[in-house]
């Protein structure tokens, strides 16, 4: 352990963001707080302002950890407490005046604040709940705010901390519990999902208390999340699906972030890579998560036990058609919206369009072009009054979104990177 010094604001800045970066948990808001002219910010529904660094990653907010100072020894965290690395904490009158300068600038349009565990759950979740509410209290900050929930707090402690936020999330850590026994022992699934369940009953009981009074306190308006680390044990693409669609039943869960395992600590049982991070494994993740919560899909029909992993040259749904090709090709001028969304090159929206517009006469390729469908992937699967389109499927290459072997780390002080050529777009066909 390196001798601790006393350090300025901006000399805690930097090392704190830069240990924040391994959390992915970061996306729109999906809450509305209009600015009133008494208080600090707004937050808008449709999302925040967004950067993008050289890995993707979106640092539009104020991504910081409290501490990364930490009293367990997960293997593969960087701030796990027997690695040698500088160890500092901010105070919460720090992180609430480096928010609000922030915000004045137009940095940022919200706060992201995770931390390490310093001295207990306890202790922990007590700081973050002090800085949250100085922020909105002392500094009437109300724009965005995703905050983590500490596994093995106070209940009330987490209750408390729920309604000064707009999103909360509870780390999965590892997609099973056997990956969190052999890589994370001081952390158990059962103190994981404690708080996550919390946090979701808490949610439909404030449900009602805003339907019965319009001014009672919002809960976690914006819902939970959670991150699972991709790679750092052997589970398949399968049993991760599996589990994120459990999560999505079960906790009523707004979004499971996949995190492509980056090395930082030399141990024997995590897996080397000399490929670098799995990037284009985690892409397909999200695609088939993207899948499960848009287009009807359950992971049962994206993977199976003899098919456990994604095909890394398509992407799932057009892998799902070509598996399914008796289902094909569909008649757009007839098909339901249930058939139309499993049909690659088609999404939610021009579905939707597609159903909409017929009602009023036939649509033939154009039409369908001028309404988003990405017609060189829906040719293959689709005829337009009984009309097909047909090329050769093979000459269609996707474009993969990480072709490259380098990688580097995002810096919140990179002051060299494009949005334009970096940006990862979420959304798919």
């Amino acid at each position: 352990m390196h001798i601790q010094q006393e350090m300025n604001l901006y000399e805690k800045l930097n090392i704190l963001t830069d240990a924040a970066k391994y959390d992915v948990a970061c996306t729109s808001s999906g809450v509305d707080r209009k600015g009133d002219g008494k208080h600090m910010g707004n937050c808008e529904a449709p999302g925040i302002c967004h950067s993008f660094a050289a890995d993707g990653r979106c640092i539009s907010l104020l991504k910081i950890l409290f501490t990364n100072e930490c009293i367990y020894n997960c293997r593969y965290c960087v701030n796990r407490s027997s690695n040698d690395v500088i160890r500092t904490s901010f105070t919460p009158e720090e992180v609430c005046q480096l928010t609000m300068e922030f915000y004045r600038r137009n940095f940022i349009e919200g706060l992201f604040l995770s931390s390490g565990i310093l001295h207990s759950p306890d202790y922990t979740m007590e700081q973050i709940y002090q800085t949250l509410f100085k922020l909105r209290e002392q500094y009437h900050f109300r724009g965005y705010i995703h905050v983590k929930a500490i596994p093995g707090a106070d209940p009330l402690l987490v209750e408390k901390t729920g309604f000064l936020a707009d999103r909360m999330s509870v780390n999965l850590e590892l997609p099973t519990a056997d990956g969190l026994r052999k890589l994370a022992p001081n952390k158990s699934r059962q103190k994981i999902l404690a708080p996550m369940r919390q946090v979701q009953e808490k949610m439909q009981e404030n449900k009602y208390e805003v339907a019965l009074y319009r001014h009672a306190p919002r809960f976690v308006p914006a819902g939970q999340s959670t991150q699972m680390i991709i790679g750092a044990t052997q589970e398949s693409d399968y049993q991760i699906i599996s589990v994120a669609e459990s999560l999505y039943k079960k906790f009523e869960l707004k979004r499971v972030f996949y995190s492509a395992f980056v090395s930082v600590n030399q141990d024997p049982l995590l897996p080397s890579l000399p490929g670098g991070p799995p990037l284009l494994r985690e892409h397909r993740l999200y695609q088939a998560d993207w899948l499960m919560r848009f287009y009807g899909f359950e992971a049962g029909e994206l993977l199976n036990e003899k098919h456990q992993n994604f095909n890394m040259l398509i992407d799932p749904k057009c892998d799902w058609a070509l598996s399914h090709l008796g289902q094909f090709p569909v008649e757009v001028n007839r098909a339901s919206l249930e058939v139309l969304l499993r049909v690659p090159g088609i999404g939610p929206k021009s579905a939707r369009r597609i159903v909409q517009a017929r009602r009023f006469g036939k649509l033939d390729y154009p039409a369908l072009k001028k309404m988003g469908v990405v017609l060189k992937r829906a040719i293959y699967f689709i005829t337009c009054s009984g009309n097909t389109m047909y090329r050769n499927l093979l000459n269609v290459k996707e474009k993969l979104p990480f072709e490259t072997q380098t990688y580097r780390q995002l810096s919140m002080f990179d002051d060299t990177f494009s949005p334009q050529k970096t940006e990862r777009r979420e959304t798919y066909r």
